[in-house]
């Protein structure tokens, strides 16, 4: 169902890659409900994914850029605004990337140049894109920026690794740029904490199927889905959450909220049986 939540306004999303990004599902609800956008990703990300689909099913230009130089984002929102005929009313920031992480690299052993990689990628990239923005008067008064975080930013989730650093970093980013944004500007500036995701990215972290099980059983609501983080997205874009910044916004179920779960006891109760019944352990252990 479709309420035209953003009839009128215009945006740009960074990030859409294929039918699995959480940006690719945003920029389809967003379409659905009245935006304009253009979307923003890498050359390389334009030479393997699918964006060009989704530029043509919502109508959108694709503006080709590296987040992390300033001179690019300087191109994206220049553009975007004389593409959209203005000023913009959102932004989505769905960009994230670990060499570390894809590399197998232990976080007491990092590579140092992947790890400043991950934190500007993944983070000051964030930060990068809002001072541009904000230098540019790019976007209108009331205006809303998203960026999309994950719970490891305050807690340790094994395999995470330096990714949970720049998580951690992007959330800081949201609440200092969002205190200037809206004391000035009355622009929202807020990340959102999504459940662990089957994205083309997330599928690349060992692991990620036992982390989602695990995720699952211990949410009372379950995972939220691509698409369900889509539709806050787009509640986050609108003029219902005008009162809304530099908040932290939990989107996974309830799990942030919670210690252990019936259903994950009864998994864990079942694996120590069977480690009995092995002889991987005794009552003593």
């Amino acid at each position: 169902m479709n309420y035209n939540l953003l009839k009128g306004k215009k945006g740009i999303i960074f990030g859409a890659l294929d039918h699995d990004s959480i940006a690719w599902k945003v920029a389809e609800r967003a379409h659905s409900e009245g935006a304009t956008f253009t979307l923003s990703n890498t050359p390389l990300a334009l030479r393997f994914g699918e964006i060009n689909e989704l530029a043509e099913k919502t109508g959108s230009t694709i503006i080709m850029a590296d987040a992390t130089s300033v001179e690019d984002l300087e191109k994206v929102i220049g553009q975007s605004m004389e593409i959209l005929g203005g000023k913009i009313d959102f932004i989505l920031h769905s960009i994230g990337m670990s060499m570390n992480v894809r590399k197998g690299r232990k976080y007491d052993d990092l590579d140092y140049d992947y790890y400043h990689k991950t934190l500007d990628v993944s983070a000051i990239s964030f930060h990068k894109t809002l001072q541009v923005a904000r230098k540019l008067d790019a976007i209108n008064d009331w205006g809303s920026v998203i960026a999309l975080s994950y719970v490891a930013a305050q807690r340790t989730l094994f395999r995470y690794n330096d990714m949970a650093d720049a998580k951690a970093m992007l959330e800081s980013i949201a609440r200092s740029f969002g205190y200037i944004y809206g004391r000035d500007k009355k622009i929202r500036v807020n990340t959102i904490s999504q459940s662990p995701t089957l994205t083309t990215a997330g599928k690349g972290v060992k692991g990620i199927d036992s982390l989602i099980d695990f995720t699952e059983r211990m949410s009372p609501l379950g995972n939220a889905t691509a698409d369900e983080c889509a539709d806050y997205c787009v509640v986050m874009f609108s003029d219902l959450t005008k009162k809304v910044t530099m908040q932290n916004l939990y989107h996974d179920g309830g799990f942030s909220s919670m210690g252990m779960s019936y259903r994950a006891m009864k998994m864990y109760n079942k694996s120590i049986e069977h480690a009995i019944e092995e002889g991987e352990i005794t009552f003593d252990d």
